[in-house]
């Protein structure tokens, strides 16, 4: 890996992360497209570091008043039923399914699940059930309309997210939406909902990336610096999304999903690109 390549996918992996376009899907296409190795699971978890500290930064308000309001909860009844404290404990419990998933998948997710084919289907496959729930759903259910059954029912989609292409802001998106809620309210938790899991797998991943140092396979440098430019990016395309969703539909990306898997079935299939490139 040179400097030019931790750029490249740092800004990649910022500008997929939080759209619901499946920032792996793209981290393993572009530089199959390119001709460049596989940095493997380990390098795309880490620069997701940067893209959670742009989560962080973005929602530095909402998370400092969920952090006091948790604090306070368990002595303030009243604390206990405001909405800041309610989202604590519901991103709490939207974060055990993919927890479990994760420890559970580790081998698959870095294995035979990084293949195109896979990442093909679940772009297309997640876009389709992206598009009915854009259809059916009611679009009328605020955050504060957020209840504890709903926030499970979407941490489980979250961990549906630990398959490459599926994406994890589409996922939850996607759950959120069929469940009524509004594209910004539902985009707001997803991107609350993603703090722990971005944090626990770039923190997991960490062992594999100093081996993948230790083995000349890229150096620090370009580790920080794509994490780096995932950060900012990152920034970028939260802000742009959450003003989006204020007045547009996601059917934008629904279109793009599919265009993206029909061209990487065509590249596999007429041999320009193999499944594990």
């Amino acid at each position: 890996m040179d400097s030019t390549q931790a750029v490249v996918q740092g800004l990649v992996e910022g500008l997929t992360e939080f759209l619901p376009i499946s920032s792996t899907a793209h981290l393993r296409l572009v530089p199959a497209l390119l001709g460049w190795p596989d940095t493997g699971a380990a390098f795309g978890a880490v620069i997701q570091l940067g893209a959670l500290v742009a989560v962080i930064l973005y929602f530095a308000r909402d998370l400092l008043g969920i952090t006091v309001a948790m604090v306070k909860a368990p002595f303030n009844a009243e604390v206990r039923g405001s909405l800041d404290a309610r989202l604590g404990l519901y991103v709490i419990v939207g974060t055990i399914p993919v927890g479990v998933a994760g420890l559970l998948l580790k081998h698959q997710i870095e294995g035979d699940l990084r293949s195109l084919w896979v990442i093909a289907c679940a772009l297309i496959g997640l876009a389709l059930v992206l598009l009915w729930a854009e259809r059916s759903a009611r679009h009328t259910r605020t955050l504060a309309e957020l209840r504890l059954t709903d926030a499970f029912i979407i941490g489980c989609a979250q961990a549906v997210a630990l398959m490459p292409g599926a994406s994890r802001s589409g996922v939850t998106l996607t759950a959120a939406l069929l469940l009524g809620m509004r594209r910004d309210d539902a985009a707001r938790f997803s991107f609350l909902l993603s703090i722990p899991a971005l944090g626990a797998a770039g923190i997991f991943e960490l062992g594999d990336l100093k081996r993948a140092i230790d083995a000349h396979v890229l150096s620090t440098w370009h580790a920080i610096l794509g994490t780096a430019v995932a950060c900012v990016s990152a920034l970028v395309a939260i802000a742009w999304l959450m003003r989006f969703l204020r007045t547009r539909s996601t059917l934008i990306f629904v279109g793009y999903r599919i265009v993206l898997g029909l061209v990487l079935i065509a590249l596999l299939a007429t041999g320009h690109l193999t499944a594990f490139d």
